[in-house]
């Protein structure tokens, strides 16, 4: 049996880091994780090839290749992956379709022969029982959470790993949180389940082997969702492994409460980790209620964040407007506070409701939802009927993209970002793909651009004031390129 497993388009995003890539020759930021992780499950004397569209074409001789083609996607691809399976469908192929954006959504692909839904390590296997006997069913559909402790090890190999700048593995699911716009619990429920520590290690080690040497990006969407065990096990774990591997650096998602635990910060940034995105969403105590984003009330978020960033984390993270109780005040408000806390990656979005979470359901029983959620976190749009108008809305969602994304405002934050870190000393090697950078960099914003007296005073600010941070100086810059050529777009 010929599997082809299709990993769809991302559009130009936040999140894609397309106009970042160039500057270190790769082609995408992260590879299909859950593609590879299918691929595990599926017979070992299956042929497989593995097209990821963000890293190469799907061509003719790719479908004419398959007998089947197993396509997953996020909401956000949903043009791309309409596109995809009607090219197989042109082609013949069978399609077998999974992933968040067919969860709520596959009574729209009329054309997909079969979808394998919610976790691969529960639906799978019986799709394939049933294919085996000549009778697959249409729809796979489980409603328990899968033991991660049996997940298999994914198949990085049918990758190209030169074209992506991360890599990407997960050694939890579920959140115990309530945040009401959140899918992640409908999706993988509230009790956290974890992978041993020697499935970790042994992902890494296949990793390692395989020639990987940057960053690895840790999935969770809560990674602290259970203290005791990354205290205990993971951590330490880690520590040991990365003994005298110290090119390879982590980055995950946390919640706000990690400012909370110093020794839990110091594990992770011993055992390798140096970047965190937290959901920090308002600074409005009564949105905060609202949303039920328990972990961030009564807090001094600012100082947490800073807090974070001493023990040698930088924070990103995620900012929401379009709450029932926000004013027009808020957008300077979240301004305000983006600067102060030195967050030089900080997506703001405008609320939207997606299927499967108590936000939708409510604003569904009071006639508030319009369409589908777009998934892209920062392009001005939503849903659903915001109690604000919606013009002033958008309208200040735009202002805020412009204020924090504009050179002399970002340069500035970074800045505030660089005086608060604090990490470890002995830090990965420097390669051909960082010069390759830095030289572009140069070019781009020292000698083109019209900010280019904000980026040289930044530059030699942090060479004669935290020179440790040159190269981190020029990354963020980098990425800030990326950040306002999204926010042009969105806030035209």
């Amino acid at each position: 049996m010929n599997i082809l497993l299709i990993y769809p388009e991302f559009p130009d995003t936040f999140w894609s880091f397309k106009h970042a890539l160039k500057f270190v020759g790769k082609r995408a930021i992260l590879p299909p994780l859950g593609l590879l992780t299918v691929a595990a499950l599926l017979p070992r004397d299956w042929a497989l090839r593995l097209v990821d569209t963000n890293v190469q074409r799907l061509t003719k001789s790719d479908l004419a290749w398959a007998d089947y083609a197993f396509v997953s996607a996020m909401v956000v691809q949903r043009e791309s992956a309409g596109l995809i399976i009607a090219r197989c469908k042109d082609s013949g192929l069978r399609v077998v379709a999974g992933g968040p954006l067919f969860m709520n959504d596959h009574e729209r692909f009329a054309t997909v022969d079969h979808f394998v839904l919610n976790e691969a390590e529960l639906t799978l296997p019986a799709f394939l029982e049933d294919l085996a006997k000549g009778d697959p069913q249409h729809i796979y559909i489980s409603h328990r959470f899968a033991d991660l402790r049996q997940t298999p090890l994914p198949r990085w190999e049918l990758l190209d790993l030169k074209r992506y700048a991360g890599m990407s593995i997960q050694f939890s699911r579920g959140c115990p949180f309530h945040c009401d716009f959140c899918n992640v619990t409908a999706l993988l429920g509230h009790k956290v389940r974890t992978k041993t520590s020697r499935q970790v290690i042994d992902e890494l080690d296949n990793l390692y082997k395989l020639g990987w040497r940057d960053e690895v990006f840790f999935v969770d969407d809560n990674f602290i969702g259970n203290k005791a065990v990354l205290k205990t096990d993971l951590l330490p774990a880690l520590i040991e492994w990365r003994k005298g591997k110290k090119d390879l650096l982590f980055i995950t998602e946390a919640s706000i409460d990690l400012a909370d635990d110093k020794q839990l910060m110091s594990l992770m940034v011993e055992a390798g980790f140096n970047k965190v995105f937290v959901g920090i969403e308002t600074p409005e105590e009564e949105c905060l209620v609202e949303c039920t984003k328990q972990q961030n009330r009564n807090r001094n978020l600012v100082e947490d964040v800073k807090s974070i960033q001493r023990m040698g984390l930088e924070v990103q993270a995620g900012f929401i407007v379009g709450f029932d109780h926000d004013k027009p005040s808020v957008f300077q408000k979240q301004i305000d506070f983006i600067q102060r806390s030195g967050i030089v990656t900080a997506m703001v979005g405008i609320l939207q409701a997606p299927p499967g979470t108590r936000l939708y359901e409510r604003l569904e029983k009071e006639g508030r939802i319009l369409e589908d959620s777009s998934g892209d976190n920062v392009d001005g749009t939503t849903n659903i009927v915001p109690k604000m108008n919606l013009e002033v809305l958008r309208s200040g969602h735009k202002s805020i993209l412009q204020n924090i994304y504009a050179p002399e405002a970002f340069y500035r934050r970074v800045k505030t970002f660089l005086r608060e870190y604090r990490p470890p000393k002995r830090r990965g090697s420097l390669r051909f793909s960082h010069l390759m950078a830095l030289v572009l960099s140069l070019c781009r914003f020292g000698i083109l651009s019209h900010a280019r007296l904000h980026y040289w005073r930044l530059l030699l600010w942090t060479q004669f004031r935290r020179p440790g941070l040159v190269r981190d100086a020029i990354t963020l810059t980098i990425c800030g390129y990326h950040f306002r050529k999204i926010s042009e777009r969105h806030a035209a």
